[in-house]
């Protein structure tokens, strides 16, 4: 499978797809992450805004009972919950999954009520960014507020270019380091704002953000052989490079060296798989509100995944993994360690749940559910706070991992830490 993907992405490179072309994937490989995407999808969990939004985009099938479920679920959630407990980062999800869907955000209606999702969004965006202003730190993510900007842009409302310039200003300070799947997304926005401002000074700002964004991923992209950030930011980065070309121009982006990176590898995840399937059709999130919804989209899945092997019932070899749990940030510091078997493949989540069979009074933790899997709330009884800031990090030889517990699989004698840190 490797030899294949590879191939193609040299293929791609000697045909010279650059940035004066249009950088797409080989059908077979958009319409298999397609399918895997789609069968991940589970009637008895929360639908997911950012799968229905990928299938828009990469062509899915509009008609069928998995779009239809998804498109009701998501607007039932968000008349229940968006001005409840919901982030902003959550609603704008809703909103962009809705604009993608030809379903106006501002007159949602579900459950016999009809809610302006945009008004939540606003309002949401507004202690953001006054929070953000203020203090320099959102109240929840940088993230979550270039996406919160996107949704507000896309759906034309007034108040995306305040958010904007707190956000480009983030972006230009040397002094605050922003993560590939961050920049990415402030990036978006950032494109989006920028064609809809009219004032000299406020275009020149994001003109200057977005020339950095771009062209440090390009530089980035040069200097690590494709890669930008690690492969499950590639997708977001992809995107933005995809949509601010004018800001990198006349520098070219050979989009054929970063494809060959993602065909490598097996995405399984239904999130990185529904970040990463816009940018194989050539499209990003800033397409969200400009689909033709009475045209065709599906592109034609006559390729089926090919047939996995069934390995139930087959032992496997037990594998010792090593895992720590550290915290010298709050309260009484602790440093505790085990060791645990595993069959090999397991999952880390797997090695957290055997080392709190053997020392539960050490190593319990919990977790609750989102749409990248299971997130480590607690661990040893010490939660994380968005308030202070505070999470647990997860780190294999000194280096953060990729992955998150549900997916990441350690091998043989991996030692494993969890260190409670601050972001």
């Amino acid at each position: 499978m490797f030899g294949v993907a590879l191939g193609i992405g040299v293929l791609l490179a000697l045909l010279g797809c650059t940035a004066t072309e249009d950088c797409v994937a080989p059908q077979d490989k958009v319409s298999q992450l397609l399918q895997r995407m789609e069968e991940s999808v589970n009637f008895e969990e929360p639908a997911n805004p950012s799968v229905l939004l990928a299938m828009n985009l990469a062509g899915g099938d509009s008609d069928g009972p998995i779009h239809k479920w998804l498109l009701e679920e998501i607007k039932e959630e968000a008349v229940k919950r968006a001005q409840k407990d919901m982030t902003s980062g959550q609603v704008a999800l809703h909103v962009l999954a809705l604009l993608s869907s030809c379903h106006d955000p501002h007159h949602v209606h579900a459950l016999e009520q009809t809610l302006d999702l945009i008004s939540v969004l606003q309002q949401k965006t507004d202690e953001e960014t006054t929070k953000l202003e203020a203090e320099g730190i959102p109240k929840t993510t940088l993230y979550s507020l270039g996406l919160d900007t996107l949704a507000l842009c896309l759906a034309e409302a007034d108040g995306a270019q305040r958010p904007s310039v707190a956000l480009a200003k983030q972006v230009l300070n040397p002094e605050r380091p922003i993560s590939v799947d961050t920049q990415a997304m402030v990036a978006l926005a950032l494109a989006c704002v920028y064609d809809h401002v009219e004032l000299r000074d406020m275009q020149d700002l994001l003109w200057e953000a977005l020339q950095t964004v771009s062209n440090s991923f390009l530089d980035e992209q040069e200097e690590r052989d494709g890669m930008i950030g690690n492969i499950y930011s590639m997708g977001l980065a992809l995107q933005a490079l995809e949509a601010t070309r004018k800001f990198y121009h006349p520098r070219e982006w050979n989009c054929a060296q970063v494809f060959s990176r993602v065909y490598a590898h097996d995405y399984q995840q239904p999130m990185a798989i529904a970040q990463v399937l816009p940018a194989l059709v050539g499209r990003s999130y800033l397409d969200a509100a400009g689909l033709d919804c009475a045209a065709t989209m599906s592109p034609g899945r006559q390729l089926p995944l090919p047939p996995v092997l069934g390995t139930h019932g087959i032992p496997r070899a037990l594998i010792q993994v090593h895992y720590c749990i550290t915290n010298e940030l709050q309260g009484i510091p602790f440093h505790n360690c085990t060791s645990v078997e595993v069959p090999s493949g397991s999952t880390l989540l797997r090695v957290m749940e055997e080392a709190a069979k053997k020392d539960p009074q050490t190593f319990s933790f919990q977790t609750e559910q989102t749409f990248w899997g299971p997130y480590v709330t607690s661990i040893h009884g010490l939660a994380g706070s968005t308030e202070d800031r505070t999470y647990w990090m997860f780190l294999s030889a000194g280096n953060a991992l990729e992955e998150g517990v549900g997916t990441y699989k350690p091998h043989d004698e991996e030692h494993i830490e969890a260190v409670f840190s601050k972001y």
